[in-house]
C-alpha cells in the first residue's frame, strides 16, 4: 500500500468532483480537468475529500504504485482547477528575444529566421521585462502540471543553454555549470 496514496486529497471551496466509471472530473474557478483512473484503483468522494483506494484484493506492488500516482495526479488537478500554475524561462543571450500574438509565441534565437510557436489551448504565455533588459523571461500560465512542464520542455529544447557562456534558454533559477573553454587562447 502506497503512503502517498493513503492520504486523502482535500477538496477546497468551489472545487467539484464528479466520479465516473473510470474517470474523475474536477471543475473550480480556473477550468475543468478529467483523468482517466487505472483499473487497480478506485475513487471515492467523502464530504470534501477524495479518497484512492486498491479495487480488489490488494494488488500488490503495481496497485500501490497506481494508487500513489493517481493520488498525485488528482492533487496536482485540484490545485491547478483552483490556483493554476506558472513557469517561466529566462532568454540568456545578445539579440535574443520573445514575443506574443494570437496565442503565438516568437522567438528570435540566434537563427536565421525566428521560430514560432503555437500555445495550446489552456495555456498562456506573457513576456516579461527583468533587470533592465527588453523581452528576456517567458511566464507560462495553465491548469494542467503536465502539459505546462511539456511546453516548457519544449521551448528549452529549441536553444538549451551551453556550458561555456551559458547562452540559450533556461528555467527560471536553473544554475548550469560553466566549463573553462580552451587554455591555450590565452
Amino acid at each position: 500500500m502506497s503512503r502517498i496514496g493513503r492520504k486523502p486529497v482535500q477538496l477546497p471551496k468551489g472545487v467539484d468532483a464528479r466520479i465516473g466509471e473510470r474517470t474523475v472530473s474536477l471543475k473550480g474557478p480556473l477550468g475543468q480537468l478529467d483523468q482517466v483512473v487505472h483499473p487497480l484503483v478506485e475513487v471515492r468522494k467523502d464530504d470534501g475529500t477524495l479518497r484512492v483506494e486498491l479495487a480488489g484484493e490488494g494488488a500488490g506492488r503495481h496497485g500501490g504504485a497506481m494508487q500513489g500516482l493517481t493520488r498525485a495526479l488528482l492533487a496536482n488537478m485540484v490545485v491547478g482547477v483552483s490556483q493554476g500554475y506558472v513557469r517561466s524561462l529566462d532568454l540568456i543571450g545578445v539579440g535574443y528575444r520573445a514575443k506574443v500574438e494570437n496565442r503565438r509565441l516568437t522567438l528570435s534565437l540566434g537563427f536565421a529566421s525566428p521560430v514560432t510557436y503555437a500555445l495550446p489551448e489552456g495555456v498562456s504565455a506573457e513576456i516579461k521585462d527583468t533587470a533592465g533588459q527588453k523581452e528576456n523571461q517567458i511566464i507560462l500560465r495553465g491548469i494542467d502540471k503536465a502539459l505546462l512542464g511539456k511546453i516548457a520542455a519544449d521551448l528549452r529544447r529549441l536553444r538549451p543553454p551551453e556550458p561555456y557562456k551559458g547562452k540559450g534558454i533556461r528555467y527560471t533559477g536553473e544554475h548550469i555549470r560553466h566549463k573553462a573553454g580552451k587554455a591555450g587562447a590565452r
